[in-house]
């Protein structure tokens, strides 16, 4: 694990941005900006709208930096919630864009192959199933499979056993599985 992710405070970076200091912003996204480029662009499977939807997911951030609670969940988590929202928005946006050659045509309402709405489908029954789980095993989950953190980095990152974090990980993808299916 990189000594960068062990010292950047998002909770702390979250509350500045929230009295107007814009050199958080600017430390959320020299952090994150790559990460959330990342997660965004699988979403909606498109380079440049990702570029955007990570530049809109920054104004929102700034904007509602205030309304983050601590008590409800990992900043980090949030931060990318908001990206991940945006990303799922547009992918709902995008169902509705008619495209035709001929102005005069009328096109169906919803264009969007089915595999797209199968995905976004499948994308907020995960999220429903990973809000069941507790804040810990989701975190360790997420640390994981977004993140790409080792069991061991999990395990340091949250200062747990890592028998404890195995045992969560895989319980949790146990439950996911079954919550999912």
């Amino acid at each position: 694990m990189t000594r960068e992710r062990e010292e950047f405070d998002h909770a702390a970076a979250l509350e500045a941005c929230a009295r107007g200091d814009q050199q958080a912003l600017h430390a959320i996204y020299l952090h994150e900006g790559g990460r959330l480029l990342g997660v965004v662009q699988r979403i909606v499977r498109d380079r440049s709208m990702a570029e955007d939807i990570v530049h809109d997911a920054c104004l929102n951030i700034w904007r509602r930096a205030g309304t983050y609670d601590r008590s409800r969940g990992a900043a980090r988590a949030w931060i990318f919630s908001v990206a991940r929202h945006l990303a799922l928005n547009a992918i709902r946006d995008r169902r509705r864009e008619v495209v035709t050659d001929d102005p005069h045509q009328v096109a169906p309402l919803e264009s969007t192959a089915p595999q797209d709405v199968a995905d976004w489908q499948v994308g907020a029954r995960m999220d429903r199933c990973l809000a069941q789980l507790e804040p810990e095993r989701r975190a360790c989950l997420l640390h994981a499979y977004v993140n790409g953190y080792s069991h061991a980095e999990i395990a340091t990152h949250t200062d747990t056993p890592l028998g404890t974090v195995k045992a969560w990980i895989r319980r949790s993808l146990e439950r996911l599985r079954e919550c999912m299916s």
